[in-house]
């Protein structure tokens, strides 16, 4: 019999582990995970909702506990770290966190979905009480806990991407006066600089305090030892607690210790099939690896849990016996900030540039539904297209009800390779309550094909 070592309890680790035993039955593959949290199988990208009060209870958001998977014959072992990978040995190295056992566990199969790990930069006063990351179940509910219990209201998030805003709009809720730190010129830097000016006119209506190019330096303490204030180059800004939101890098540390491949953003290198290149019994997915950008034909990280569910299914079939590739993404992401939508697919004007493509842009206004249909909303929609080829490259859309979820048109079209002349003939649905006669992002597409023809004049 075999035995599969998964280092990871969530989307990754667990999809591929739980697919494994549908292809193969006990008798066939022993699986073993590894998780050093407290919890398994849950969903990080609702944390937000949960602090901001939209979802009720912290156990809505896990999809699977531990017992469940021992139910299926996987031996999940909470609370315990893995420490080493023994690649010529076929064995890894894990601690007991509750009681600093060491044990050395052998495999003849291997997963590793570490996840990434939040960006933490060792500035003065990073540890002080009242200071929080959010990247787990354990650090929303430390969260939670401050804002039940501290006196003031006054709140900073450090950071403007998509974690940043997100917390923004859940402190808000608490009650909280908010002021979000950016380094950069405009908050959502997935965006570009004209779009993300969007989202800092949006955010300033709804009372949240968004200040540009702040670079932090540190974090001031009380007394009490607890955090008082934010300093950058040119000002405090008081704060009661402080939200860090400045993002996410793969969690490789075990990966690199153990000599195994790493990219350009120190993620996983793996083969379609989700395989660590130059290994063929180690596999990896979720966080912790590079993907393939369809779009721009380079590796780029992408922390999202569509992809790691999807990294868990494929590693799952090919460790059981069947076969499944992973092409690559074309970097879609969606969010929101009140009523504020924000989405994204394919590149910004700098990634285009940073490739080597010739492009044109195209920006338009439209509504979520007919003009003249009650509550109709309006969406500014942003297009890039490849010059002389029409070939799309990337969409971005800010607006409100109905608008971030258009971004999925783009999303289909930029993995089929389809130009922006070819978009324009689109069969998409329409009736006044769901869309103008032409889609925004048709709109948008007919602005692009104009600009190309303009462009090859």
């Amino acid at each position: 019999m075999e035995r599969l070592v998964v280092i990871g309890g969530d989307a990754a680790g667990m999809s591929a582990a739980s697919q494994a035993r549908r292809l193969r039955g006990p008798d066939e593959l022993e699986i073993v995970a590894f998780e050093r949290g407290h919890f398994s199988s849950y969903s990080a990208c609702g944390i937000p909702y949960w602090v901001g009060g939209d979802v009720p209870e912290r156990d809505a958001l896990i999809a699977r506990t531990p017992a469940e998977h021992r139910e299926r014959a996987i031996d999940l072992r909470m609370r315990n770290e893995v420490t080493e990978i023994d690649v010529p040995g076929g064995r890894v190295r894990s601690r007991d966190l509750e009681t600093g056992t060491e044990t050395w566990t052998g495999y003849d199969k291997l997963v590793i979905a570490t996840g990434a790990r939040p960006i933490r930069p060792p500035l003065p006063g990073i540890d002080a009480p009242g200071v929080h990351g959010v990247q787990t179940l354990d650090d929303g509910q430390d969260l939670l806990t401050t804002l039940d219990s501290v006196e003031g209201r006054r709140a900073v998030v450090v950071g403007a991407g998509y974690i940043g805003v997100e917390m923004a709009e859940a402190l808000l809720k608490h009650g909280f006066e908010v002021t979000v730190l950016n380094r950069g010129e405009q908050p959502m830097a997935t965006l570009d600089p004209d779009m993300g000016r969007l989202v800092h006119r949006s955010m300033d209506r709804m009372g949240i305090t968004t200040v540009a190019g702040a670079e932090v330096t540190k974090i001031l303490t009380g007394e009490n030892g607890r955090v008082r204030a934010v300093a950058t180059e040119d000002a405090e800004y008081p704060a009661d607690v402080v939200v860090l939101g400045i993002g996410v890098e793969p969690e490789t540390t075990l990966a690199r210790a153990a000599g195994l491949p790493l990219g350009e953003y120190d993620g996983l290198l793996t083969d379609l099939a989700m395989r660590v290149r130059g290994h063929d019994n180690i596999w990896a997915g979720g966080d912790c690896v590079e993907v393939l950008d369809l779009v721009s034909g380079r590796e780029r990280h992408i922390a999202l849990g569509t992809h790691a569910n999807k990294h868990g299914q494929i590693i799952g079939s090919n460790v059981g016996g069947g076969y499944a590739t992973f092409p690559g993404v074309v970097g879609t992401a969606v969010s929101k900030v009140c009523d504020l939508e924000i989405a994204r697919t394919g590149l910004r004007e700098k990634d285009a540039r940073a490739v080597g493509l010739r492009y044109v842009t195209a920006t338009i206004e439209s509504t979520n539904s007919a003009g003249y249909y009650p509550g109709a909303a309006r969406m500014t929609v942003k297009m890039l297209a490849e010059r002389r080829t029409g070939r799309l490259l990337g969409v971005q859309i800010v607006g409100t009800d109905g608008a971030a979820k258009r971004v999925d048109i783009a999303a289909v079209a930029l993995t089929a390779g389809m130009t922006v002349e070819q978009m324009t003939t689109l069969d998409l649905g329409y009736a006044p309550p769901f869309s103008p006669v032409w889609d925004p992002v048709l709109v948008a597409a007919r602005k692009a094909v104009t600009a190309i023809r303009r462009e090859g004049i």
